[in-house]
């Protein structure tokens, strides 16, 4: 941020989300919620709950149920009724919101209570009709407005050019306790391989990523059918999210395709560090650009080699040619052609890349690194009051 005063005192801070499922900005919001924990001061958290609530219980965190999904104006308007009386009722001092339809409500309330408010921009946020970039500038209205990468922070500038000055970037950060092949168990990752009935012998291609149509999972079965061999068994993971159609319409296109019994849709998975332990290549194919994409990272801390395409946040993340393999999106031949050359690295080609990968992750892309850098923005925030 332009103009950066010295670092204050931490505050307590109420960070406002829809719901806590399990993608990354849900697993960000419990993360710092935790180092303000681990820094002495109380954290909150309100959503309407989810998979997550458990994590930021057990971090010592506060979890405040609210209706903070809808989109409805009037539910919104009743909504900065409620978060005034958290605010009130908790003592809370900064006001920290991460999702665009919260984030109004949340701005009512923080000025009303005359409190700093905090947005992370952590998408592109599309603006397919008329007043959706009036929607989306409530992401950029920040006293402090956080990029979640470099390519994010570039968006913003474009969009929204006023927010210039209050901008910081902050990368998405994993924990790589956590993300660590060595802290992984066999029995962790004999549960996940008997969970999801995984034969013996063939490869394994890894895509994770809820059930989408922009994460890529139809073009990555359209790549699989491209491919010369047979030899592999491809796992498909992550939450449908109430997309029932849509699951419907994969597994439709994989028995198609003639890969009935290659490539399964397995849902949602606790453990990933163990299911990356089982992954000879783990694919990233988003149609669209990713905002960070958290998926190669963790991915490269677990040793494994990575295609992704070639846009948005795994720009950053990924050393082409020496961790992974950039596609052009949508490119069917070529996500096929780097997929195989993936498979073909041989033992020795995957035990020199794991240390690298790893490495390079540990460089830049931490949990304590991003979240030492929030904490930072919150302090400025309480001393320039």
């Amino acid at each position: 941020m332009a103009g950066e005063v010295p670092l204050g005192r931490l505050p307590r801070v109420l960070q406002v989300l829809p719901a806590l499922g399990a993608g990354g900005v849900e697993r960000t919001a419990v993360d710092v919620a935790a180092g303000l924990v681990a820094a002495g001061v109380d954290a909150f958290v309100t959503s309407e709950g989810g998979r997550l609530v458990h994590d930021v219980e057990r971090a010592g965190a506060s979890h405040i149920v609210l209706p903070l999904a809808t989109k409805n104006p009037f539910r919104m308007r009743r909504n900065v009724r409620r978060l005034r009386e958290v605010i009130c009722k908790h003592g809370i001092e900064l006001v920290h919101a991460r999702s665009r339809a919260p984030a109004w409500s949340a701005l009512a309330a923080a000025r009303a209570e005359g409190l700093p408010f905090v947005t992370t921009y952590a998408g592109t946020y599309n603006e397919n009709f008329p007043g959706k970039r009036r929607y989306n500038a409530i992401m950029a209205a920040g006293d402090a407005v956080i990029a979640n990468s470099h390519f994010i922070e570039q968006h913003v500038r474009e969009r929204y050019p006023d927010a210039a000055g209050r901008l910081v970037t902050i990368p998405r950060g994993i924990d790589l306790h956590v993300f660590d092949p060595h802290n992984v168990s066999q029995e962790r990752v004999i549960a996940v391989a008997k969970a999801w009935r995984l034969p013996d012998g063939p490869p394994v291609i890894l895509m994770p990523g809820r059930l989408t149509r922009w994460k890529g999972q139809g073009f990555l079965v359209d790549a699989l059918a491209r491919m010369s061999r047979r030899d592999f068994v491809c796992f498909i993971v992550g939450d449908e999210q109430g997309r029932n159609k849509y699951r419907t319409e994969l597994e439709e296109k994989i028995s198609t395709a003639g890969l009935g019994g290659i490539v399964r849709i397995v849902g949602h998975c606790r453990d990933m560090a163990a299911a990356y332990m089982l992954a000879d290549v783990v694919v990233a194919p988003s149609l669209e650009p990713e905002a960070f994409g958290r998926i190669p990272v963790e991915a490269q801390a677990m040793g494994r080699p990575v295609v992704a395409t070639d846009h948005g946040g795994f720009r950053e993340t990924l050393i082409p040619g020496e961790t992974g393999l950039l596609v052009p999106p949508g490119d069917v031949a070529a996500l096929a052609a780097a997929i195989e050359d993936a498979l073909r690295l041989d033992a020795s080609a995957r035990e020199s890349l794991a240390p690298y990968a790893r490495a390079h992750v540990a460089a830049t892309w931490t949990v304590e690194r991003m979240v030492a850098s929030t904490l930072d923005v919150y302090r400025r925030l309480m001393a320039g009051r």
